[in-house]
């Protein structure tokens, strides 16, 4: 019997990354995983049911972490995966080599997502050394996490 109860103790809380949706509730604009890859809907087209019955419905999703377009072709009475996503708004306090210093509203820091690449790191550089005060909001799905848009705060 302890045995047992040593091996709960270890086990995760076994929360699921993904949920199931029947394909033809999907929306565009909404997210889905195409090819194990978390995906934002830019285009969905349906085509009319064939001699085997069923409608198929025909997705396009621009990965949320890379930006890769991915197709998918899927029956629309099936399930498919949706990722489980979050938004946090994070204060902005430091950069240092490359990594971004951020502030929960709770008071505690983190120093673990990486300055993004492009536009908006040269945004969040900017504004850093301007001594703007302002906050980021860090997109997280499926065990990946990453800085996705700025906001000024405003007093």
């Amino acid at each position: 019997m302890a045995d047992d109860q040593e091996q709960f103790e270890n086990a995760s809380s076994g929360a699921s990354q993904t949920y199931p949706m029947q394909c033809s509730a999907l929306r565009k604009n909404g997210f889905v995983v195409i090819k194990s890859k978390p995906c934002k809907i830019v285009e969905m087209s349906t085509s009319k049911t064939g001699k085997h019955g069923h409608a198929k419905v025909h997705l396009v999703g621009i990965d949320l972490f890379s930006g890769k377009k991915y197709e998918d072709l899927c029956p629309s009475t099936h399930n498919m995966n949706v990722p489980v996503t979050s938004r946090i708004d994070y204060q902005c306090i430091g950069i240092e080599s490359g990594f971004l210093t951020l502030m929960k509203d709770d008071g505690s820091c983190r120093e673990d997502l990486k300055l993004p690449e492009g536009d908006l790191g040269a945004e969040i550089s900017k504004k850093f050394e301007d001594g703007d005060e302002f906050m980021v909001t860090a997109l997280s799905a499926m065990g990946e996490e990453m800085i996705v848009g700025t906001k000024n705060i405003t007093k």
